[in-house]
């Protein structure tokens, strides 16, 4: 005679909080969205390219920190990843100096700054926090200049303060930094990664403005 099979307990029947976890994650970045449903459409209209896959994308996010100090202070670099971390949302590295500087009391191998690479994602929802959130809380702020391009299509800003990162309480702050973001293009000229980053929210000021200010500072 068959054994009757008991009722599964609610303990078993429960799915995995983790799957649950995954299923209710599952929300685009707001900045990709835009890309595939407005950017590339705009892009191939201006460059008149004849195939999609020839419109140039964002690859990644490149944030880079020295802390100089930290020759002196080895707990101030333990500070800085930290924040970045809080920042970004993801591991940080920290980066060695590559050889011995006697004068500025820099040893070979000593861990002198941070970096990490945002991909995928993690890189859309950043700069979608960067541009609409943490740029516009800089003081005296009236865009990025276009000049910063490297010639291959990627784009370099330089932030003084990492205390503009809403993320940051400023009531625990115990050292302000600095940081450059790169933001690395498959853009085969300038002028291509400027449109693309303009489209996807970049407040760049406009030459002709930047041409007025520097000539009334001037006069």
């Amino acid at each position: 005679m068959a054994k009757e099979k008991k009722p599964k307990t609610e303990k078993e029947t429960k799915k995995p909080e983790a799957a649950e976890h995954t299923l209710e994650a599952g929300v685009p970045p707001r900045l990709r969205e835009l890309f595939k449903g407005t950017v590339i459409q705009e892009l191939m209209k201006k460059f008149q390219y004849s195939n999609v896959m020839q419109v140039p994308r964002l690859e990644k996010i490149s944030i880079n920190v020295g802390v100089g100090a930290a020759t002196q202070d080895a707990k101030l670099l333990d500070v800085v990843v930290k924040d970045l971390e809080t920042i970004v949302g993801q591991k940080v590295v920290t980066t060695k100096a590559k050889k011995a500087i006697s004068n500025f009391k820099l040893r070979e191998n000593l861990a002198i700054g941070a970096r990490v690479t945002l991909r995928s994602a993690h890189m859309y929802e950043f700069m979608d926090r960067f541009v609409n959130v943490a740029v516009p809380r800089i003081r005296d702020f009236k865009g990025f200049s276009d000049r910063s391009f490297d010639g291959r299509g990627n784009y370099t800003v330089g932030i003084k303060e990492h205390i503009i990162f809403p993320e940051i309480d400023v009531d625990r702050v115990t050292k302000i930094f600095g940081m450059d973001i790169s933001f690395v293009t498959t853009a085969s000229t300038d002028q291509e990664a400027y449109e693309l980053l303009k489209g996807l929210g970049m407040p760049f000021v406009k030459r002709q403005e930047v041409l007025e200010q520097t000539s009334t500072q001037k006069n």
